[in-house]
């Protein structure tokens, strides 16, 4: 198993929103977690990537705990996020941004490796244009780019086809098939766009008021029956 949380709490002030998340992704699989707005599923994201701490549970990858470690720990660990909003440095080059995943690297890796101009033709076009200059969905080739160069074993993706032009979901989905394809990385994807979460994914997790309400691999759910259960 990758990542596993075993009943992992988070408050926000007073207020509980999530209660005791039991949850697996392995390698090599995409875990989708779906749910209506409002339900969790971002502020779950954020309790693995350590950006708000857990109030209780256990978090594990790659069969070691974690402690409440925070966002840079996680990372060096690793996870990486690309998050709702995909946070690109608007100032910073397209060849900058990239770079800005280096931190966490060994020196003798300071490079973009070829597979990431491979997956995202545009951005090798783009190298000296300022990342506030981009398009939405070019943002977003730019933010998944950045965190593969992490060479994450646990890839989290919050909403990536939220507010972009149908071809490039289109590449967004054949780039996370291929990453899992590869098969050392758990992908956890959160995602609203249900016909696009379902074709990926390889197992789900349902959230409603912050607990799980249904999860299995896909064989165990018919379309008809996820698509129920995720809007109600």
């Amino acid at each position: 198993m990758m990542l596993e949380t075993q009943g992992l709490t988070l408050h926000y002030g007073g207020s509980q929103i999530l209660y005791g998340i039991d949850f697996q992704a392995r390698a090599g699989e995409v875990t989708c977690i779906m749910g209506t707005n409002g339900v969790g599923k971002t502020s779950f994201l954020k309790a693995l990537a350590g950006t708000h701490p857990r109030s209780g549970g256990a978090i594990s990858i790659g069969g070691q705990a974690v402690g409440r470690a925070p966002p840079q720990e996680m990372a060096r660990r690793g996870l990486s996020v690309v998050p709702q909003g995909r946070m690109i440095f608007p100032l910073l080059t397209v060849k900058e941004n990239l770079e800005t995943a280096f931190a966490l690297l060994p020196k003798s890796e300071h490079r973009v490796p070829d597979e990431v101009y491979e997956l995202f033709p545009i951005l090798k076009d783009f190298l000296h244009r300022r990342g506030g200059d981009l398009s939405g969905g070019q943002q977003q080739q730019l933010a998944i780019a950045r965190a593969m160069i992490m060479k994450p074993r646990v890839l989290l993706l919050d909403e990536p086809t939220e507010g972009i032009q149908p071809n490039i979901i289109q590449q967004i989905g054949r780039v996370i098939s291929h990453l899992r394809g590869q098969g050392g990385m758990a992908i956890i994807l959160v995602e609203q766009y249900f016909e696009f979460a379902y074709g990926l994914a390889d197992r789900f997790y349902v959230f409603k008021r912050g607990q799980v309400t249904h999860s299995g691999p896909k064989d165990s759910f018919t379309k008809e029956e996820l698509r129920a259960v995720v809007s109600v």
